[in-house]
């Protein structure tokens, strides 16, 4: 007889939020976001430290990416039958290891080792924190759970990465990775000694990933994930080229700043509203996005309409994990982990086609006119939402 682990721990969930066990995976998506942006923010002091340009230093994110793809999907399917706390621990210890190996590292290529297998790290983080979370929360509760866990990601972008490169650039980069070994040296004591241990899942209910993947439902989450992840991140990677063409007369600063307070009022939203109108949320924050979008396009060059778009960027981003990862993990019900690193895979190949796409497009056409390369992403992200009755249906 097949054990339904999920709905078994649902049943044993308290009819509350844990707050303190789920800010264990908002502190673990924290310390991920930070390691793998934290070098863009230090490429000047690494580069130096390293005896690299620039931009072989800023190679240290793409490989970081690049391990979260390769390790993902084969690392969650190897590992499912493993109890939940070992292998989050594990990942955690991992980010806790390469940080530090990145910290002591004075040769460029044992650098950009660590920093892959600090990728793979993440991909397991991200591969289990919503599954996990989720099996933490009552189902009535579970999309504001993934809100608690998801509001780490726009707090490490507007404020964690700005600060630490401040400091990096007033003390020693170095000291900042060492910062952040000792945070996941605190959080492995707090998940082992605050968050309660699940099984993995029994052998018998384990179907392949290509199975998973044509769950219904799953395919057409995965579509609207990799449309707006690219039109986000098209945007994010070529913000400053963007800004500085629409002599609007804002700053990078000013402007991601303007964003991640938004991204955090976008997620506080999100988790109020998300268990109760999920389909509603996910198509009005796709439709808000294509508002900001078309303001890019059309008042640029204007200073408080492109504040206005950025506002609203920031808002519909900050949410979008959140949604996205909740309506995957209803459609994919016993197999969450599975589809979460599905995720993971095809938001890391986003986030690269972003970069790759962003910078043809800049090359041939200028900064100027990224929005229209932005708008038809966004227009199908939110065309799919609308006609897939798989989407919300369990809100």
């Amino acid at each position: 007889m097949t054990l339904s682990v999920h709905r078994a721990d649902a049943a044993r969930a308290p009819d509350w939020l844990p707050i303190g066990q789920l800010l264990t995976f908002t502190v673990a998506g924290f310390l991920a976001i930070m390691t793998e942006n934290m070098p863009a923010g230090l490429l000047p002091q690494i580069g130096k430290g390293l005896g690299v340009s620039e931009a072989m230093a800023g190679q240290m994110v793409t490989l970081y990416a690049l391990g979260s793809v390769v390790a993902a999907i084969p690392v969650i399917a190897v590992t499912r039958r493993w109890r939940r706390r070992p292998l989050f621990l594990s990942a955690i210890a991992g980010l806790l290891i390469f940080n530090s190996i990145t910290a002591l590292s004075a040769h460029f290529g044992l650098t950009m080792a660590a920093r892959f297998f600090a990728g793979m790290a993440a991909g397991v983080v991200w591969g289990l924190v919503a599954g996990y979370a989720r099996r933490l929360a009552p189902p009535h509760l579970q999309g504001r759970a993934m809100a608690i866990v998801g509001i780490g990601q726009p707090i490490a972008l507007s404020l964690g990465v700005p600060l630490g490169a401040w400091l990096g650039a007033l003390q020693d980069w170095r000291l900042v990775f060492w910062m952040m070994s000792g945070l996941a040296l605190l959080l492995v004591a707090w998940v082992r000694l605050g968050v309660p241990d699940h099984p993995g899942q029994p052998s018998q209910s384990q179907p392949s990933v290509s199975q998973v993947i044509a769950m219904p439902g799953v395919r057409s989450v995965l579509l609207v994930l990799l449309a707006w992840i690219l039109a986000h991140n098209i945007l994010y990677t070529y913000v400053a080229p963007f800004l500085r063409d629409t002599n609007a007369g804002i700053g990078v600063d000013v402007a991601l700043l303007i964003f991640g307070l938004s991204s955090i009022a976008g997620i506080v939203a999100t988790g109020a509203l998300v268990d109760r109108h999920l389909r509603l949320l996910t198509l009005t924050n796709l439709a808000m996005f294509i508002v900001a979008v078309l303001i890019f396009a059309l008042s640029s060059a204007a200073l408080w309409p492109l504040i206005i778009g950025l506002a609203l960027w920031g808002f519909t981003f900050g949410g979008a994990p959140t949604l996205l990862q909740t309506e995957l993990a209803d459609v994919a019900g016993e197999q969450a982990d599975i589809a979460q690193s599905v995720l993971v895979t095809v938001f890391n190949l986003a986030v690269a086609g972003g970069g790759m796409l962003g910078g043809i497009w800049v090359d041939a056409q200028g900064a100027i006119l990224l929005p229209w390369l932005v708008l038809p992403l966004a227009i199908l992200g939110w065309t799919v939402t609308w006609q897939t009755k798989a989407f919300g249906r369990h809100s």
